[in-house]
């Protein structure tokens, strides 16, 4: 049992040194000195920022949405069963016998 929790604090120390390692020569203290052929463009207003990262982003999941419930109706009462959870006569508004819609 002490040998596997050894492992496990060395597997842990690994990743986190690891981590912390690839944070430090990622971090911006690199990006100090331009490059040459760095041309950067105006900044955004701030308008035009919670247009981009607000307004947007809850535009695209509410258009998903609707696509995603338009394509769950269905006429088809197994469809309709797996979509509600509801067996397929109260689904459907059919009588139901042995699981199987009875012609009225």
């Amino acid at each position: 049992m002490g040998n596997m929790v050894k492992k496990n604090a060395l597997r842990a120390g690994t990743v986190t040194a690891g981590t912390t390692l690839m944070m430090l020569m990622s971090s911006p203290a690199f990006a100090v000195t331009p490059d040459d052929g760095d041309d950067p463009g105006p900044g955004l207003s701030i308008v035009e920022t919670l247009g981009l990262y607000v307004a947007l982003p809850i535009v695209l999941f509410l258009v998903i949405a609707g696509l995603v419930m338009l394509g769950g109706e269905s006429d088809n009462p197994i469809l309709a069963r797996k979509a509600t959870g509801k067996a397929a006569g109260e689904a459907t508004g059919e009588k139901v016998a042995a699981g199987k819609p009875q012609q009225s």
